[in-house]
């Protein structure tokens, strides 16, 4: 009997390991490299130390005050007239909400959908107190040892002039788009877009603009950071999570400490039972859509059991999703995240608050909505603590979960194969943006909103980003604008018939 069961789990292994093989391979096809192309002259060097000049405007926008730093802005925008001329001289530049610039490059062909490239004018501010830990002064835009150093030089000056160098570049070489191409540069994505981009966005969508594609900041082209990948991989966003907060509210009888209540009743203990309830009991995680997408993409590129594993999720897909869940960064990427964000209670040592506040973030997976994952907090703050015990309010600012971008369209393809000609060698997937972007406020425009910045980053350039010793290298930068030239050369002609 028991060598009759040990045949049997044998027979079952043997099973199991031929049809994880088999899956492996027929998952297997790997990405296929493109031609290479001739490497476009860049004037690096030149374009470096337009990238510093403006990175030394301290572009910082405030959320209540419009008028912050105007003068940096309105500075900011005199460079660009200054440094690229031609480009000033052939597209239409439109002021928009005062600081927002809106460029449009009419194409020969003007039945043609457009094409949109966005990138944000504002930066953050420098951490107080950190000033001092920066290798150079934050806002010198200083070029050295093969960087342009400075807050702006990636998030988002970077994109931004190296669109405009691109732009440049083909309006001197005598480049006539078929499509029109328009450029928006919003004054206030740091602080939301409602100023700038989403003006920019009602502007085009009254006079009946229906985009192509968008492409605006977003994943990056992540260099040794995923575990088991040999190459680069290039991380195309096609959709962003939804965001919203809600603030907690529990009241109780105020008293003296020296006569607490009974345990668990007072507000403090309530609103810690309720949060420790949100924290432990987060909505649930999956590797599906556009998560699911990626790890499909990029499994037959990795190495060792990394790639068994991700080719074979119907058999180990527990074990990765648990692996995935145990790190911030692909932990948000499976699922609707909870933060807690702010508390607020008490005011004396010696007294028991009558209130207690707090505040919790949720970045919404698109699948999940707003109504879900308020739904979501009623009903564990309910098991908690009990039936109305906590007051829930949803704060101003909240959005839905993005559209997701399709990835078996020509305006995909066209991504996709614009950064392998640019960055070979490269695995390029769809991923899903986690932060939040100026594209949401053109989703009305277009099926198409894609978020990339062809900005090369290891897990050490990870911690510079709205961090300390904000950088991009000069190579890199050249590559960005070699980006924008080639999706602009190729995206702005008329589909072939």
């Amino acid at each position: 009997m028991i060598k009759k069961i040990f045949l049997a789990l044998l027979g079952l292994v043997v099973v199991l390991v031929v049809a994880v093989a088999v899956n492996t391979l027929r998952k297997g096809s790997r990405q296929l490299d493109v031609p290479p192309l001739a490497v476009l002259p860049v004037d690096e060097q030149g374009a470096a130390q337009r990238l510093g000049e403006a990175v030394r405007l301290s572009t910082i926008s405030s959320r209540e005050d419009a008028t912050l730093n105007a003068d940096q802005f309105l500075q900011f925008h005199a460079l660009l007239q200054q440094r690229f001329p031609k480009t000033h001289a052939a597209l239409k530049r439109e002021l928009v909400a005062d600081l927002s610039l809106l460029y449009t490059w009419p194409g020969s062909k003007p039945e043609l959908k457009p094409i949109l490239l966005l990138a944000h004018q504002d930066v953050v501010p420098i951490a107080p107190g950190t000033e001092g830990d920066w290798a150079v002064p934050p806002f010198s835009g200083e070029v050295k040892d093969g960087f342009v150093w400075g807050r702006g030089s990636w998030d988002d000056k970077g994109n931004l002039m190296s669109q405009l160098e691109a732009v440049e570049m083909l309006v001197a070489s005598g480049f006539q788009p078929e499509r029109t191409v328009y450029l928006a540069y919003g004054a206030d994505e740091e602080v939301s877009g409602l100023r700038g981009a989403a003006a920019m966005a009602a502007l085009l969508k009254q006079r009946g603009v229906q985009l192509d594609f968008v492409i605006d900041e977003g994943l990056l082209i992540l260099d040794g950071i995923l575990p088991g990948l040999s190459q680069p991989a290039a991380l195309i966003g096609v959709a962003e999570k939804g965001y919203m907060s809600v603030a907690l509210s529990v009241s109780a009888t105020p008293g003296h400490s020296s006569m607490p209540p009974k345990h668990g009743t007072s507000a403090i203990a309530m609103m810690s039972t309720a949060l420790k309830q949100l924290e432990d009991k987060q909505l649930p995680a999956g590797i599906r859509g556009v998560g699911g997408e990626m790890f499909d993409t990029i499994a037959p590129e990795m190495s060792g059991f990394s790639r068994v594993a991700l080719s074979n999720l119907w058999l180990f897909g527990p074990v990765v999703q648990k692996q995935l869940e145990g790190a911030a960064s692909t932990n948000a990427m499976l699922r609707t995240t909870t933060a807690l964000t702010i508390v607020n209670a008490g005011n004396k040592e010696n007294v028991l608050p009558g209130r207690a506040d707090a505040t919790v973030n949720f970045r919404i997976l698109p699948g999940d909505t707003q109504a879900g994952v308020l739904e979501h907090v009623t009903s564990e703050l309910a098991q908690a603590v009990g039936e109305g015990k906590v007051a829930v309010t949803t704060l101003p600012g909240a959005k839905e979960a993005s559209k997701v971008a399709p990835t078996d369209s020509g305006q995909y393809r066209l991504v996709n194969k614009t950064i392998r000609e640019i960055f070979p060698g490269t695995l390029v997937a769809p991923g899903l943006m986690v932060a939040a972007t100026d594209s949401v406020h053109y989703e009305e425009l277009s099926d198409h909103v894609f978020k990339f910045s062809p900005v090369r980053a290891n897990a050490e350039d990870l911690k510079r980003f709205h961090g300390t010793n904000e950088r991009l290298s000069i190579n890199n930068y050249a590559e960005a604008i070699r980006f924008y030239h080639r999706l602009l050369s190729e995206g702005a002609k008329a589909p072939a018939p």
